[in-house]
């Protein structure tokens, strides 16, 4: 490794001064629906002039407790629902792409890599734009031969600027395309010419992470010479520790860049809040005192989160005081955050309001709004309207993106008119001669909702004919069609036999769905031997699976022994509620009778 070599270019990071955190021990605050005696739907919302208000509306209550220095250290709870997501990702521009994105576009895995990708991508160049040919080398390069491909170019005379680096990167993460990217940056940092930089190790750290885990990136980023660890490398380092749901670890790589006084960014907070929404909303409150000690303005993608974070915790008038706020900075909504609006309108059952967001959505014109038109589609389809779906799809049919005819796809087959996504699917294939697998699972989770098992087998015939490589992605479409038709066993047989059969893991969540029904049914002896595969295959167990767990044991009537101690030695930390189903299955739980009794 000639990363020692290079290790001269020292790094100045902008310190920044000691700020005194406030560690909250109360509760995140309870939500309040706008059907409740707290507001009542249709009252106009108050206009919050201070910023400040954000930190109001995420309030917590009395008791605080100072700091001396800034500290996200972990609590009960905060590791408990880690997860360790390894995927062999490496696709080229028509292959499938096999990353666990099982929710919509909106969802926080796909926040934070657009966030990411302009974090370790902007200003990587020298000041122009390169073209793409480097790129192109890339793409039409064998999966295994990149380095070599590389050779034979600059062997026929290029040259490899940065200009051009800094365009083949972000495709490369653009499309998923991680292998690549990371032999493209393992042959970068052999050249002798090329001096590798900060950004180029977060960008491996980054590709590592995707393709080999969290862990093989950590043990990469403990041998890059100290003098290249900044604020970019720290943040790319948090931001995949985020996303693999590693609480303990994120904060121990903040509490690393208040050690080392870099800088803490709006990108740090917004990878916190995304973190802390998923596992523990009520530190939230802390992060936003974090940016008003530091005076760090929310960025758009901040308020989205926010908006979100409100609209899941039931609490409505939050969410738009949320939105006042975010107006009061001079800020207006984007069709993201009007996105998340109408979602949560339409999940509350308030109608009307979701349909004035839709309004402003779409414009005064349509056609010319064609980035909104994805969501449309989901959201139209959310409230029921077929027409309207219809009405969007008619606007872009002509010249649809494979996105867009995704979209198309699962609203026609959440509104149950399968013809229609048979059709529009139908269309795709015609344009793209050959689809990624994610656009046949899309197609496939329309079968499985409608119990079309037979269509779901013939679809995945056309799959291994085209030559798509059938996977994690297939399989979860495939697990999900058998247990919609209620054949659990067919699912948990075809599951164990497909990823032996290739050497790959499972989704987590395609195992939990297949847990969850077992435990439905009270199955100890196959809930157990699904909850030890998933052990095995590196997910680390979480306050989710157990649960899942414990659900079969109390549906089974069942005593559970050993679950403490189990959960102890996994470090899950009980909530509330876990440990009222542990209550459930304690064969040594003493009663008024066994008190008598002894």
């Amino acid at each position: 490794m000639l990363a020692i070599r290079k290790a001269s270019a020292r790094i100045k990071c902008r310190p920044v001064s000691s700020v005194t955190f406030h560690v909250f021990t109360a509760t995140f605050e309870p939500a309040r629906s706008s059907y409740t005696n707290n507001g009542v739907p249709g009252d106009p919302t108050p206009h919050i002039s201070d910023r400040s208000h954000l930190l109001n509306t995420f309030s917590v209550r009395n008791q605080i407790l100072l700091i001396r220095s800034l500290s996200f250290s972990s609590q009960a709870g905060t590791e408990n629902s880690r997860e360790k997501n390894s995927y062999e990702v490496d696709t080229k521009l028509t292959s499938e792409s096999e990353l666990s994105e099982s929710e919509s576009s909106e969802s926080e895995l796909s926040e934070f890599e657009n966030e990411l990708g302009e974090q370790v991508g902007k200003n990587n160049g020298e000041g122009k734009r390169g073209s793409l040919e480097l790129f192109n080398v890339i793409v039409n390069s064998t999966s295994i031969n990149v380095e070599k491909s590389l050779d034979r170019w600059v062997e026929e005379g290029h040259d490899v600027c940065r200009s051009e680096i800094s365009r083949a990167i972000p495709e490369l993460r653009r499309r998923k395309m991680y292998g690549r990217g990371l032999q493209l940056l393992k042959w970068l940092e052999s050249q002798e010419n090329i001096e590798f930089g900060e950004r180029d190790y977060a960008s491996r750290i980054d590709f590592i992470a995707k393709m080999r885990g969290f862990h093989k990136a950590e043990s990469y980023f403990n041998i890059i010479p100290e003098s290249f660890k900044g604020e970019i490398l720290y943040g790319t380092f948090l931001a995949n520790a985020v996303l693999n749901t590693n609480m303990k670890k994120a904060e121990q790589i903040v509490n690393k860049m208040k050690e080392l006084k870099l800088p803490i960014t709006i990108f740090i907070c917004n990878q916190l809040i995304i973190s802390y929404k998923r596992t523990d909303k009520k530190k939230i409150a802390d992060v936003l005192l974090l940016m008003k000690k530091e005076n760090l303005k929310p960025s758009l993608l901040t308020y989205r989160l926010l908006i979100k974070t409100k609209g899941e915790s039931n609490d409505l008038i939050g969410m738009e005081q949320v939105l006042e706020t975010m107006k009061s900075e001079g800020l207006e909504p984007d069709f993201k955050i009007q996105a998340v609006l109408a979602r949560e309108y339409i999940y509350k059952g308030v109608t009307e309001k979701a349909k004035v967001v839709l309004n402003e959505m779409e414009g005064s014109n349509l056609n010319v709004n064609r980035r909104a038109f994805s969501s449309l589609l989901s959201l139209y389809s959310l409230l029921g309207s077929l027409d309207d779906v219809k009405r969007v799809w008619g606007v872009c049919e002509s010249n649809p993106s494979l996105e867009e005819c995704m979209r198309a796809i699962e609203a026609f087959g959440k509104l149950r008119d399968v013809d229609s996504a048979e059709t529009v699917f139908d269309q795709m294939s015609e344009k793209w001669e050959k689809l990624p697998a994610k656009n046949y699972a899309c197609m496939l989770k329309v079968y499985a909702d409608n119990k079309m098992l037979d269509k779901g087998k013939d679809l995945v015939k056309q799959m291994s004919n085209s030559g798509c490589r059938i996977g994690p992605l297939t399989w979860d479409a495939l697990v999900k069609l058998h247990l919609e038709l209620g054949e659990i066993e067919k699912a948990d047989l075809f599951l164990s036999n497909a990823s032996m059969k290739i050497n790959a893991k499972p989704w987590y969540v395609t195992y939990t769905m297949i847990l969850d029904e077992y435990a439905k049914r009270g199955d100890i002896h196959n809930a157990e031997k699904n909850f030890h595969r998933m052990k095995k295959d590196g997910y680390i167990s979480t306050y989710r699976m157990y649960n899942s767990l414990l659900q079969t044991y109390i549906n089974a009537k069942a005593p559970g022994y050993g679950f403490r101690e189990r959960l102890k030695a996994d470090n899950v930390f009980p909530s509330k509620l876990l440990v009222g189903q542990l209550d459930k299955v304690d064969a040594f739980k003493k009663t008024a009778v066994s008190d008598l009794l002894d």
